[in-house]
């Protein structure tokens, strides 16, 4: 969030086991759900805030590898891994981490962990689209998959593809029904 006494967002680092607790003690107390929008919103707005770090609005005139190579970048200076910009599809991007600072390979939870880093993605995408830019989990390796996967695109396009997600189509099923 920008103080108006820092126009520049301020950056605080913290252990990526944080959100390990955060997310935890966030669904003790108030389920799944809550706890699942809660830091998807807060990521979603550190997303944006982020936004202005990476040259806000000015990153989209960049070549498409420039683009991504500029993502991959950002994050891995912050201690988050190193994404991977795939195009499966031509309105759904992926961005795939073997190693993401969210997740855990130590944990086993059948519904995934990257809340905060979806919303912050989301965030940071629609910030440089100057317009929405949905993100949807579809893989994680809390829930013992080989790499988190993020899917983005359009809104209705990324609602189509966790349709076909929660139908029990593979990823690339999915993407081909699309």
């Amino acid at each position: 969030m920008l103080d108006e006494r820092h126009p520049e967002p301020q950056e605080l680092v913290v252990p990526a086991s944080a959100f390990v607790v955060l997310r935890r003690e966030l669904t003790k107390e108030v389920g799944m759900l809550p706890a699942v929008h809660a830091l998807h919103n807060a990521g979603y707005a550190a997303g944006r805030d982020a936004a202005s770090a990476l040259g806000g609005p000015a990153l989209r005139e960049r070549e498409a590898s420039a683009f991504w190579s500029a993502i991959a970048a950002y994050f891995e200076r912050r201690g988050w891994g190193r994404p991977v910009h795939e195009s499966p599809h031509p309105g759904v991007g992926l961005l795939v981490a073997d190693r993401w600072a969210e997740s855990s390979s130590d944990e086993n939870d059948a519904e995934g962990s990257c809340s905060f880093s979806t919303g912050f993605l989301s965030g940071l995408l629609s910030s440089v689209a100057d317009g929405p830019v949905a993100v949807l989990e579809v893989s994680c390796r809390t829930r013992g998959d080989d790499a988190c996967r993020f899917a983005f695109g359009a809104a209705d396009v990324i609602h189509d593809l966790y349709g076909h997600l929660v139908e029990g189509a593979e990823l690339p099923r999915a993407l081909a029904e699309l």
